[in-house]
Protein backbone atom coordinates (compact mmCIF):
# COMPACT_ATOMS: atom_id res chain seq x y z
CA UNK A 1 0.00 0.00 0.00
CA UNK A 2 1.30 3.45 -0.92
CA UNK A 3 1.67 5.97 1.88
CA UNK A 4 2.06 9.72 1.80
CA UNK A 5 4.31 10.11 4.82
CA UNK A 6 7.09 12.60 4.31
CA UNK A 7 10.35 10.84 3.47
CA UNK A 8 13.65 12.49 4.38
CA UNK A 9 15.87 13.41 1.46
CA UNK A 10 19.55 13.05 2.27
CA UNK A 11 21.88 15.86 1.33
CA UNK A 12 23.93 13.51 -0.83
CA UNK A 13 27.41 14.01 0.57
CA UNK A 14 30.40 15.09 -1.46
CA UNK A 15 28.91 14.48 -4.91
CA UNK A 16 25.78 16.46 -4.11
CA UNK A 17 27.81 19.39 -2.79
CA UNK A 18 29.96 19.31 -5.90
CA UNK A 19 26.82 19.26 -8.09
CA UNK A 20 25.40 22.21 -6.19
CA UNK A 21 28.50 24.26 -6.97
CA UNK A 22 28.39 23.41 -10.66
CA UNK A 23 26.81 25.85 -13.07
CA UNK A 24 23.61 24.66 -14.73
CA UNK A 25 23.16 25.15 -18.46
CA UNK A 26 19.48 25.90 -19.06
CA UNK A 27 19.82 26.98 -22.69
CA UNK A 28 16.82 25.60 -24.57
CA UNK A 29 17.70 23.18 -27.33
CA UNK A 30 16.47 24.35 -30.73
CA UNK A 31 13.42 22.60 -32.09
CA UNK A 32 14.39 19.07 -33.04
CA UNK A 33 15.11 18.43 -36.71
CA UNK A 34 14.98 14.66 -36.92
CA UNK A 35 17.51 12.70 -38.97
CA UNK A 36 16.49 9.32 -37.54
CA UNK A 37 14.66 7.13 -40.08
CA UNK A 38 11.03 6.54 -39.16
CA UNK A 39 9.69 3.06 -38.45
CA UNK A 40 6.95 2.24 -40.95
CA UNK A 41 5.13 -0.98 -40.14
CA UNK A 42 2.61 -0.75 -43.01
CA UNK A 43 3.24 -1.03 -46.71
CA UNK A 44 1.46 1.25 -49.19
CA UNK A 45 -1.46 -1.14 -49.63
CA UNK A 46 -2.01 -1.31 -45.87
CA UNK A 47 -1.93 2.48 -45.54
CA UNK A 48 -4.52 2.65 -48.32
CA UNK A 49 -6.60 -0.02 -46.57
CA UNK A 50 -6.68 2.04 -43.35
CA UNK A 51 -7.55 5.16 -45.34
CA UNK A 52 -10.39 3.41 -47.17
CA UNK A 53 -11.73 1.93 -43.94
CA UNK A 54 -11.70 5.35 -42.26
CA UNK A 55 -13.40 7.01 -45.21
CA UNK A 56 -16.04 4.26 -45.16
CA UNK A 57 -16.71 5.06 -41.48
CA UNK A 58 -17.10 8.75 -42.33
CA UNK A 59 -19.39 8.08 -45.30
CA UNK A 60 -21.54 5.18 -44.05
CA UNK A 61 -21.55 5.28 -40.24
CA UNK A 62 -20.89 8.97 -39.70
CA UNK A 63 -19.60 11.05 -36.80
CA UNK A 64 -21.81 12.58 -34.12
CA UNK A 65 -21.29 16.34 -33.71
CA UNK A 66 -23.26 17.25 -30.57
CA UNK A 67 -23.28 20.94 -31.33
CA UNK A 68 -25.91 22.91 -33.32
CA UNK A 69 -23.36 25.41 -34.64
CA UNK A 70 -21.12 22.64 -36.00
CA UNK A 71 -24.10 20.87 -37.58
CA UNK A 72 -25.11 24.05 -39.38
CA UNK A 73 -21.52 24.64 -40.46
CA UNK A 74 -21.40 21.13 -41.94
CA UNK A 75 -24.70 21.64 -43.79
CA UNK A 76 -23.32 24.79 -45.38
CA UNK A 77 -20.11 22.92 -46.29
CA UNK A 78 -22.12 20.27 -48.17
CA UNK A 79 -22.06 17.38 -45.70
CA UNK A 80 -24.96 14.94 -45.29
CA UNK A 81 -26.34 15.83 -41.84
CA UNK A 82 -28.94 13.50 -40.32
CA UNK A 83 -29.89 14.72 -36.87
CA UNK A 84 -26.60 14.90 -34.96
CA UNK A 85 -24.85 12.43 -37.27
CA UNK A 86 -22.64 13.95 -39.98
CA UNK A 87 -21.80 11.78 -42.98
CA UNK A 88 -18.73 13.04 -44.79
CA UNK A 89 -17.90 12.26 -48.39
CA UNK A 90 -14.26 11.30 -48.77
CA UNK A 91 -13.81 13.84 -51.54
CA UNK A 92 -15.01 16.61 -49.23
CA UNK A 93 -12.70 15.46 -46.44
CA UNK A 94 -9.68 15.31 -48.73
CA UNK A 95 -10.44 18.73 -50.17
CA UNK A 96 -10.74 20.28 -46.70
CA UNK A 97 -7.62 18.79 -45.11
CA UNK A 98 -5.50 19.88 -48.10
CA UNK A 99 -5.52 23.42 -46.73
CA UNK A 100 -3.99 22.47 -43.35
CA UNK A 101 -0.37 23.72 -43.28
CA UNK A 102 2.08 20.82 -43.33
CA UNK A 103 4.38 22.79 -41.05
CA UNK A 104 4.41 26.12 -39.24
CA UNK A 105 6.37 28.01 -36.61
CA UNK A 106 5.27 28.60 -33.03
CA UNK A 107 6.18 32.09 -31.83
CA UNK A 108 7.21 32.48 -28.20
CA UNK A 109 7.43 35.82 -26.40
CA UNK A 110 11.19 35.33 -26.60
CA UNK A 111 11.85 34.97 -30.35
CA UNK A 112 14.96 32.90 -29.62
CA UNK A 113 12.57 30.19 -28.41
CA UNK A 114 10.42 30.00 -31.54
CA UNK A 115 9.81 26.40 -32.68
CA UNK A 116 9.12 25.01 -36.13
CA UNK A 117 6.65 22.11 -36.18
CA UNK A 118 5.74 19.57 -38.87
CA UNK A 119 7.59 17.33 -41.30
CA UNK A 120 10.95 16.54 -39.71
CA UNK A 121 10.49 19.20 -37.02
CA UNK A 122 9.46 18.19 -33.50
CA UNK A 123 9.13 19.58 -29.98
CA UNK A 124 8.79 18.20 -26.44
CA UNK A 125 5.99 19.39 -24.11
CA UNK A 126 5.52 18.46 -20.42
CA UNK A 127 2.56 16.50 -19.12
CA UNK A 128 -0.64 18.29 -18.15
CA UNK A 129 -3.84 17.68 -16.24
CA UNK A 130 -2.63 15.95 -13.08
CA UNK A 131 -5.00 16.23 -10.09
CA UNK A 132 -2.15 15.27 -7.72
CA UNK A 133 1.60 15.78 -7.53
CA UNK A 134 4.53 14.16 -5.86
CA UNK A 135 6.32 17.18 -4.49
CA UNK A 136 9.90 18.08 -3.58
CA UNK A 137 9.65 15.71 -0.60
CA UNK A 138 8.08 12.98 -2.80
CA UNK A 139 4.76 13.36 -0.97
CA UNK A 140 1.59 12.71 -3.01
CA UNK A 141 -0.94 15.50 -2.39
CA UNK A 142 -3.28 18.01 -4.02
CA UNK A 143 -1.49 20.79 -5.91
CA UNK A 144 -1.76 24.56 -5.51
CA UNK A 145 -1.03 27.45 -7.84
CA UNK A 146 2.45 27.67 -6.30
CA UNK A 147 3.05 24.04 -7.27
CA UNK A 148 1.97 24.80 -10.82
CA UNK A 149 4.38 27.75 -10.87
CA UNK A 150 7.15 25.42 -9.68
CA UNK A 151 6.58 23.12 -12.67
CA UNK A 152 6.44 26.07 -15.07
CA UNK A 153 9.78 27.24 -13.68
CA UNK A 154 11.29 23.77 -14.08
CA UNK A 155 9.94 23.52 -17.64
CA UNK A 156 11.55 26.87 -18.36
CA UNK A 157 14.91 25.56 -17.14
CA UNK A 158 14.96 22.12 -18.77
CA UNK A 159 16.79 22.43 -22.12
CA UNK A 160 14.87 19.70 -23.96
CA UNK A 161 11.40 21.01 -23.03
CA UNK A 162 10.17 23.48 -25.62
CA UNK A 163 6.98 24.58 -23.88
CA UNK A 164 5.66 25.40 -20.42
CA UNK A 165 2.33 23.72 -21.37
CA UNK A 166 -0.60 24.86 -19.19
CA UNK A 167 -2.14 23.04 -16.19
CA UNK A 168 0.67 20.60 -15.53
CA UNK A 169 -1.10 20.16 -12.20
CA UNK A 170 -4.53 21.42 -11.15
CA UNK A 171 -4.32 24.38 -8.72
CA UNK A 172 -6.94 23.37 -6.15
CA UNK A 173 -6.62 26.64 -4.25
CA UNK A 174 -8.50 28.48 -7.01
CA UNK A 175 -12.13 28.05 -8.02
CA UNK A 176 -12.69 25.79 -11.03
CA UNK A 177 -14.70 28.48 -12.81
CA UNK A 178 -11.79 30.97 -12.63
CA UNK A 179 -8.81 28.63 -12.55
CA UNK A 180 -7.98 28.88 -16.28
CA UNK A 181 -7.07 32.56 -15.90
CA UNK A 182 -4.39 31.94 -13.28
CA UNK A 183 -3.10 28.87 -15.15
CA UNK A 184 -2.63 30.90 -18.33
CA UNK A 185 -0.92 33.73 -16.49
CA UNK A 186 1.45 31.28 -14.78
CA UNK A 187 2.42 29.81 -18.17
CA UNK A 188 3.11 33.29 -19.52
CA UNK A 189 4.85 34.70 -16.44
CA UNK A 190 7.26 31.96 -15.42
CA UNK A 191 8.59 31.02 -18.85
CA UNK A 192 9.18 32.76 -22.16
CA UNK A 193 8.79 29.52 -24.11
CA UNK A 194 5.63 28.73 -26.05
CA UNK A 195 2.70 27.34 -24.06
CA UNK A 196 -0.72 25.71 -24.26
CA UNK A 197 -4.17 27.23 -23.73
CA UNK A 198 -7.09 25.81 -21.76
CA UNK A 199 -9.97 24.43 -23.81
CA UNK A 200 -12.10 23.22 -20.90
CA UNK A 201 -14.99 25.35 -22.15
CA UNK A 202 -15.54 27.73 -25.07
CA UNK A 203 -15.59 30.69 -22.68
CA UNK A 204 -12.31 29.56 -21.12
CA UNK A 205 -10.75 29.25 -24.57
CA UNK A 206 -11.85 32.78 -25.43
CA UNK A 207 -10.29 34.09 -22.22
CA UNK A 208 -7.01 32.36 -23.04
CA UNK A 209 -6.98 33.85 -26.52
CA UNK A 210 -7.81 37.32 -25.18
CA UNK A 211 -4.83 37.03 -22.83
CA UNK A 212 -2.67 35.91 -25.76
CA UNK A 213 -3.81 39.01 -27.65
CA UNK A 214 -2.61 41.16 -24.74
CA UNK A 215 0.76 39.37 -24.78
CA UNK A 216 1.34 39.16 -28.53
CA UNK A 217 -1.15 41.53 -30.17
CA UNK A 218 -4.36 40.62 -31.99
CA UNK A 219 -2.95 41.36 -35.43
CA UNK A 220 0.18 39.29 -34.77
CA UNK A 221 -1.98 36.29 -33.89
CA UNK A 222 -3.76 36.55 -37.23
CA UNK A 223 -0.62 35.36 -38.97
CA UNK A 224 1.47 33.74 -36.22
CA UNK A 225 0.66 30.66 -34.09
CA UNK A 226 1.44 31.47 -30.45
CA UNK A 227 -0.54 28.95 -28.37
CA UNK A 228 -1.86 25.37 -28.66
CA UNK A 229 -5.31 24.11 -27.77
CA UNK A 230 -6.28 20.48 -27.30
CA UNK A 231 -9.71 19.11 -28.14
CA UNK A 232 -10.47 15.53 -27.13
CA UNK A 233 -12.99 13.43 -28.99
CA UNK A 234 -15.35 11.08 -27.20
CA UNK A 235 -14.53 7.80 -28.83
CA UNK A 236 -16.24 6.07 -30.44
CA UNK A 237 -17.17 8.59 -33.12
CA UNK A 238 -18.41 11.59 -31.08
CA UNK A 239 -17.34 15.23 -30.81
CA UNK A 240 -19.15 17.23 -28.12
CA UNK A 241 -20.30 20.83 -27.81
CA UNK A 242 -17.62 21.84 -25.28
CA UNK A 243 -14.70 20.71 -27.40
CA UNK A 244 -16.17 21.98 -30.66
CA UNK A 245 -16.85 25.41 -29.17
CA UNK A 246 -13.28 25.66 -27.89
CA UNK A 247 -11.98 24.41 -31.23
CA UNK A 248 -13.83 27.16 -33.07
CA UNK A 249 -12.46 29.81 -30.71
CA UNK A 250 -8.90 28.77 -31.56
CA UNK A 251 -9.59 28.26 -35.28
CA UNK A 252 -11.20 31.68 -35.71
CA UNK A 253 -8.08 33.35 -34.36
CA UNK A 254 -5.78 31.19 -36.47
CA UNK A 255 -4.34 29.25 -33.53
CA UNK A 256 -3.64 25.50 -33.79
CA UNK A 257 -5.58 22.80 -32.00
CA UNK A 258 -4.72 19.16 -31.43
CA UNK A 259 -7.64 17.11 -32.78
CA UNK A 260 -7.33 14.22 -30.34
CA UNK A 261 -9.53 11.12 -30.25
CA UNK A 262 -9.26 9.64 -26.75
CA UNK A 263 -8.48 5.98 -27.29
CA UNK A 264 -8.82 3.27 -24.66
CA UNK A 265 -8.08 0.29 -26.88
CA UNK A 266 -10.58 -2.52 -26.37
CA UNK A 267 -13.02 -0.31 -24.42
CA UNK A 268 -13.99 2.48 -26.82
CA UNK A 269 -12.34 0.96 -29.90
CA UNK A 270 -12.22 -2.57 -31.31
CA UNK A 271 -9.97 -5.02 -29.46
CA UNK A 272 -7.47 -5.08 -32.32
CA UNK A 273 -4.74 -2.70 -33.42
CA UNK A 274 -5.51 -2.07 -37.10
CA UNK A 275 -9.28 -1.50 -36.67
CA UNK A 276 -8.53 0.80 -33.72
CA UNK A 277 -6.27 2.90 -35.94
CA UNK A 278 -8.95 2.99 -38.66
CA UNK A 279 -11.54 4.30 -36.18
CA UNK A 280 -9.14 6.80 -34.60
CA UNK A 281 -8.11 7.99 -38.05
CA UNK A 282 -11.72 8.64 -39.02
CA UNK A 283 -12.34 10.58 -35.81
CA UNK A 284 -9.21 12.69 -36.25
CA UNK A 285 -9.96 13.40 -39.93
CA UNK A 286 -13.48 14.57 -39.12
CA UNK A 287 -12.14 17.14 -36.65
CA UNK A 288 -9.25 18.20 -38.87
CA UNK A 289 -11.70 18.77 -41.70
CA UNK A 290 -13.95 20.79 -39.42
CA UNK A 291 -11.12 23.17 -38.51
CA UNK A 292 -10.95 24.10 -42.18
CA UNK A 293 -14.70 24.62 -42.35
CA UNK A 294 -14.31 27.15 -39.55
CA UNK A 295 -11.27 28.86 -41.05
CA UNK A 296 -9.61 27.70 -44.22
CA UNK A 297 -5.83 27.47 -43.87
CA UNK A 298 -5.67 27.66 -40.09
CA UNK A 299 -3.04 25.36 -38.55
CA UNK A 300 -4.27 22.09 -37.05
CA UNK A 301 -2.57 18.99 -35.67
CA UNK A 302 -3.61 15.35 -36.03
CA UNK A 303 -3.87 14.23 -32.40
CA UNK A 304 -4.67 11.25 -30.24
CA UNK A 305 -4.36 9.91 -26.74
CA UNK A 306 -3.45 6.21 -26.77
CA UNK A 307 -3.92 3.66 -24.03
CA UNK A 308 -4.86 0.02 -24.15
CA UNK A 309 -7.18 -1.42 -21.52
CA UNK A 310 -6.40 -4.35 -19.27
CA UNK A 311 -8.96 -7.05 -19.95
CA UNK A 312 -8.39 -8.20 -16.36
CA UNK A 313 -9.24 -4.95 -14.57
CA UNK A 314 -10.34 -2.37 -17.14
CA UNK A 315 -7.43 -0.13 -16.13
CA UNK A 316 -5.58 1.85 -18.84
CA UNK A 317 -2.13 0.50 -19.67
CA UNK A 318 0.98 2.27 -21.01
CA UNK A 319 4.23 1.06 -22.48
CA UNK A 320 2.63 -1.89 -24.25
CA UNK A 321 3.70 -3.18 -27.70
CA UNK A 322 0.31 -2.32 -29.19
CA UNK A 323 0.68 1.35 -28.24
CA UNK A 324 4.06 1.40 -29.96
CA UNK A 325 2.59 -0.17 -33.09
CA UNK A 326 -0.29 2.31 -33.12
CA UNK A 327 2.16 5.20 -32.88
CA UNK A 328 4.07 3.84 -35.88
CA UNK A 329 0.83 3.44 -37.86
CA UNK A 330 -0.62 6.83 -36.92
CA UNK A 331 2.64 8.46 -37.95
CA UNK A 332 2.29 6.85 -41.36
CA UNK A 333 -1.29 8.05 -41.71
CA UNK A 334 -0.41 11.63 -40.74
CA UNK A 335 2.39 11.65 -43.31
CA UNK A 336 -0.04 10.18 -45.86
CA UNK A 337 -2.27 13.24 -45.34
CA UNK A 338 0.73 15.59 -45.00
CA UNK A 339 -0.34 17.07 -41.66
CA UNK A 340 1.61 17.53 -38.39
CA UNK A 341 0.75 15.08 -35.65
CA UNK A 342 0.79 14.80 -31.89
CA UNK A 343 1.51 11.87 -29.62
CA UNK A 344 1.96 11.22 -25.89
CA UNK A 345 5.40 10.41 -24.63
CA UNK A 346 6.63 9.17 -21.24
CA UNK A 347 3.37 7.62 -20.05
CA UNK A 348 3.03 5.03 -17.30
CA UNK A 349 0.79 3.59 -14.64
CA UNK A 350 3.33 3.19 -11.82
CA UNK A 351 2.34 4.66 -8.46
CA UNK A 352 5.86 5.82 -7.60
CA UNK A 353 8.96 6.65 -9.58
CA UNK A 354 10.07 3.02 -9.67
CA UNK A 355 11.37 0.53 -12.22
CA UNK A 356 7.90 0.12 -13.74
CA UNK A 357 7.74 3.87 -14.35
CA UNK A 358 11.11 3.79 -16.07
CA UNK A 359 10.36 0.79 -18.28
CA UNK A 360 6.93 2.06 -19.35
CA UNK A 361 8.21 5.53 -20.17
CA UNK A 362 11.33 4.33 -21.98
CA UNK A 363 9.34 1.90 -24.12
CA UNK A 364 6.95 4.61 -25.27
CA UNK A 365 9.69 7.22 -25.67
CA UNK A 366 11.61 4.93 -28.02
CA UNK A 367 8.53 4.22 -30.12
CA UNK A 368 7.61 7.91 -30.25
CA UNK A 369 11.06 8.88 -31.51
CA UNK A 370 10.98 6.19 -34.21
CA UNK A 371 7.42 7.08 -35.23
CA UNK A 372 8.34 10.59 -36.40
CA UNK A 373 5.94 12.45 -34.11
CA UNK A 374 5.93 16.25 -34.20
CA UNK A 375 4.10 17.54 -31.10
CA UNK A 376 5.44 15.23 -28.39
CA UNK A 377 3.19 15.92 -25.43
CA UNK A 378 3.23 14.46 -21.88
CA UNK A 379 7.03 14.32 -22.08
CA UNK A 380 7.82 14.97 -18.41
CA UNK A 381 6.33 14.01 -15.07
CA UNK A 382 3.51 11.64 -16.02
CA UNK A 383 2.84 8.81 -13.56
CA UNK A 384 -0.08 6.82 -12.14
CA UNK A 385 -1.94 6.97 -15.47
CA UNK A 386 -1.73 10.76 -15.35
CA UNK A 387 -3.19 11.05 -11.86
CA UNK A 388 -0.04 12.69 -10.54
CA UNK A 389 2.93 14.63 -11.82
CA UNK A 390 6.10 13.46 -10.12
CA UNK A 391 8.68 16.19 -9.54
CA UNK A 392 11.50 13.63 -9.58
CA UNK A 393 10.23 11.97 -12.75
CA UNK A 394 9.72 15.39 -14.36
CA UNK A 395 13.45 16.04 -14.02
CA UNK A 396 14.55 12.61 -15.24
CA UNK A 397 12.02 12.51 -18.09
CA UNK A 398 13.27 15.89 -19.32
CA UNK A 399 16.81 14.54 -19.39
CA UNK A 400 15.56 11.44 -21.21
CA UNK A 401 14.05 13.78 -23.82
CA UNK A 402 17.47 15.45 -24.18
CA UNK A 403 18.99 12.01 -24.78
CA UNK A 404 16.28 11.14 -27.29
CA UNK A 405 16.87 14.50 -28.99
CA UNK A 406 20.55 13.64 -29.39
CA UNK A 407 19.73 10.20 -30.82
CA UNK A 408 17.19 11.63 -33.26
CA UNK A 409 19.71 14.14 -34.60
CA UNK A 410 21.63 11.20 -36.06
CA UNK A 411 25.40 10.76 -36.31
CA UNK A 412 27.61 13.82 -36.57
CA UNK A 413 30.08 13.86 -39.44
CA UNK A 414 31.69 17.27 -38.96
CA UNK A 415 34.76 15.86 -37.16
CA UNK A 416 35.06 12.56 -39.06
CA UNK A 417 38.39 13.38 -40.69
CA UNK A 418 39.87 14.61 -37.39
CA UNK A 419 38.70 11.43 -35.68
CA UNK A 420 40.24 9.23 -38.32
CA UNK A 421 43.49 11.17 -38.01
CA UNK A 422 43.42 10.35 -34.29
CA UNK A 423 43.26 6.63 -35.14
CA UNK A 424 46.49 7.01 -37.10
CA UNK A 425 48.09 9.04 -34.29
CA UNK A 426 47.26 6.59 -31.52
CA UNK A 427 47.89 3.35 -33.41
CA UNK A 428 47.60 -0.18 -32.04
CA UNK A 429 47.51 -0.60 -28.25
CA UNK A 430 47.35 3.12 -27.41
CA UNK A 431 44.58 5.19 -25.85
CA UNK A 432 42.72 8.33 -26.82
CA UNK A 433 42.19 9.98 -23.42
CA UNK A 434 44.90 12.63 -23.84
CA UNK A 435 44.63 13.06 -27.61
CA UNK A 436 43.78 16.60 -28.82
CA UNK A 437 40.72 15.30 -30.68
CA UNK A 438 39.37 13.78 -27.45
CA UNK A 439 40.09 16.92 -25.44
CA UNK A 440 38.32 19.02 -28.03
CA UNK A 441 35.27 16.75 -28.40
CA UNK A 442 34.72 14.90 -25.12
CA UNK A 443 31.94 17.18 -23.90
CA UNK A 444 29.79 16.60 -26.95
CA UNK A 445 31.04 13.21 -28.15
CA UNK A 446 28.93 11.12 -25.77
CA UNK A 447 25.88 12.22 -23.79
CA UNK A 448 26.69 12.28 -20.07
CA UNK A 449 23.46 12.04 -18.06
CA UNK A 450 23.41 13.95 -14.79
CA UNK A 451 20.60 11.88 -13.31
CA UNK A 452 22.24 8.48 -13.85
CA UNK A 453 25.01 7.25 -11.53
CA UNK A 454 27.66 5.25 -13.39
CA UNK A 455 30.29 5.16 -10.66
CA UNK A 456 31.42 2.01 -8.89
CA UNK A 457 29.33 0.84 -5.96
CA UNK A 458 32.12 1.91 -3.60
CA UNK A 459 32.07 5.46 -5.01
CA UNK A 460 28.28 5.52 -4.91
CA UNK A 461 28.19 4.40 -1.27
CA UNK A 462 30.88 6.89 -0.27
CA UNK A 463 28.81 9.67 -1.84
CA UNK A 464 25.78 8.80 0.26
CA UNK A 465 24.15 5.97 -1.71
CA UNK A 466 21.70 8.33 -3.39
CA UNK A 467 19.09 6.66 -5.60
CA UNK A 468 17.58 8.34 -8.61
CA UNK A 469 14.49 9.82 -6.95
CA UNK A 470 16.58 11.63 -4.35
CA UNK A 471 19.12 12.66 -6.95
CA UNK A 472 16.38 14.19 -9.12
CA UNK A 473 14.79 16.05 -6.20
CA UNK A 474 18.16 17.48 -5.19
CA UNK A 475 18.57 18.69 -8.77
CA UNK A 476 15.05 20.16 -8.81
CA UNK A 477 15.82 22.17 -5.67
CA UNK A 478 19.06 23.37 -7.22
CA UNK A 479 17.28 24.52 -10.37
CA UNK A 480 14.60 26.34 -8.40
CA UNK A 481 17.23 28.09 -6.27
CA UNK A 482 18.88 29.34 -9.49
CA UNK A 483 15.66 30.27 -11.32
CA UNK A 484 15.49 33.78 -12.74
CA UNK A 485 12.11 34.94 -13.96
CA UNK A 486 12.01 36.08 -17.60
CA UNK A 487 10.15 39.26 -16.77
CA UNK A 488 7.12 40.36 -18.73
CA UNK A 489 7.10 43.99 -19.82
CA UNK A 490 5.48 45.97 -17.01
CA UNK A 491 2.67 47.35 -19.18
CA UNK A 492 1.87 43.86 -20.50
CA UNK A 493 1.94 42.37 -17.02
CA UNK A 494 -0.37 45.10 -15.75
CA UNK A 495 -2.78 44.55 -18.64
CA UNK A 496 -2.87 40.80 -18.01
CA UNK A 497 -3.54 41.29 -14.30
CA UNK A 498 -6.25 43.85 -15.06
CA UNK A 499 -7.90 41.38 -17.45
CA UNK A 500 -7.78 38.61 -14.84
CA UNK A 501 -9.22 40.89 -12.16
CA UNK A 502 -12.10 41.95 -14.43
CA UNK A 503 -12.91 38.39 -15.47
CA UNK A 504 -12.76 37.17 -11.87
CA UNK A 505 -15.37 39.83 -11.02
CA UNK A 506 -17.54 38.74 -13.94
CA UNK A 507 -17.24 34.96 -13.43
CA UNK A 508 -18.81 33.75 -10.16
CA UNK A 509 -16.64 31.47 -8.04
CA UNK A 510 -17.95 27.95 -8.57
CA UNK A 511 -16.83 24.34 -8.57
CA UNK A 512 -17.83 24.05 -12.21
CA UNK A 513 -16.46 25.19 -15.53
CA UNK A 514 -17.57 28.59 -16.80
CA UNK A 515 -19.90 28.24 -19.76
CA UNK A 516 -22.05 31.32 -19.26
CA UNK A 517 -20.03 34.44 -18.31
Amino acid sequence: MQTTEKKPIRSGGRNARRATRAATDITMLPGLTRALPVCEVMDHDQVTRIDNASMSILENIGIVFRDPIALEDWRKAGADVRGEVVHLDRGLVRELIKTIPSDFTYHARNPDRNIRLGGKHSMFIPMTGAPFLRDLDDVRRNPTLDDLAMFHKLAHMMPALHSSAHHIVEPYDHAISQRHLRITYSSMKHSDKTFMGMTTSPKNAEDVLDMCAILFGEEFMETHPVVTGNCNGNSPLVWDETMLGAMRAFNRRNQPVLCSPFVLGGANTPASVAPTVAQLNAEALSALAYTQVVRKGCPAIYGHYLASVSMKSGAPMAGTPEISMMNFMIGQMARFYDVPWRTSNTLGGAKTFDAQAGYESATTLSAVMHSGANYIWHSAGWNEAGMHCSTAKFIVDAEQCAMAYRMAEGPRWDDFDEGMAAVADVGPGGHYLGHPHTLENFQRAFFMPEMFDNNSIEQWQAAGGIEITERALIHARKLLSEYQEPKLEQSTNDALLDYIARREREIPEADALNNDY
